[in-house]
């Protein structure tokens, strides 16, 4: 029997508008584990994304070990010190300052790869533009990110990385791209206003 398709109303359509406005990029964390099953969920949640020819070349890599998440941390060490050095004066101050990432703190941490060998959806879609798999990884990212944000759980994505050397410590296949490395837990705190205002780094969407 046909399952007849859900109808939003009103009210469904304003929490969706402050979904999105609460959606923001967390980077700090408290350390207390997330309920067992609640990742999964999400995970499950984030795969109902769409995808270039039906492809689905996410690759999902939940860190656990102490070592590899050893490795983020030193290769975000080294490309943030890059990083600083290309600024200047008041901008160099407070980029210093700023905090991007939560890879001591967050509890849970996820790679994230596109998997350029797929076979999966027969190369639809993707002849011409090639990097319809990486959005296709980014939008399940953001599936992600706002499945997690209903839940109350923050995420924040660090893309201060060394792609390959981050591929390597984790053993991923050569042709496993990395897209990002997710930090995720519950936040210390929440706003709507996005971390990077706050610090004066940025003022806002430009118009």
């Amino acid at each position: 029997m046909a399952t007849s398709p859900p109808r939003f109303d009103e009210a469904f359509a304003a929490q969706f508008a402050a979904l999105l406005a609460w959606r923001r990029d967390v980077r700090r964390f408290r350390r207390d584990a997330l309920p067992d099953g609640l990742v999964e969920r999400l995970l499950a949640q984030a795969e109902l994304s769409p995808s270039v020819g039906h492809s689905q070349p996410w690759r999902w890599v939940r860190v656990t070990d102490a070592g590899q998440r050893q490795a983020a941390r030193d290769s975000f060490e080294r490309c943030n010190a890059d990083a600083l050095a290309d600024y200047e004066g008041e901008r160099a101050r407070l980029y210093a300052e700023l905090k991007l990432e939560g890879l001591r703190e967050a509890p849970e941490q996820i790679a994230v790869f596109c998997d350029h060998s797929t076979a999966q959806g027969h190369g639809l879609g993707r002849k011409t533009m090639p990097e319809m798999l990486d959005y296709s990884v980014v939008a399940a990212i953001t599936q992600f990110w706002l499945a997690a944000r209903v839940q109350g759980v923050g995420v924040g994505w660090v893309s201060i990385l060394e792609p390959e050397v981050v591929r390597e410590a984790l053993g991923a296949p050569p042709a496993w791209k990395l897209i990002a490395w997710l930090c995720v837990g519950w936040p210390e705190a929440e706003s709507e206003v996005p971390e990077l205002v706050k610090a004066g780094w940025e003022s806002g969407k430009v118009r």
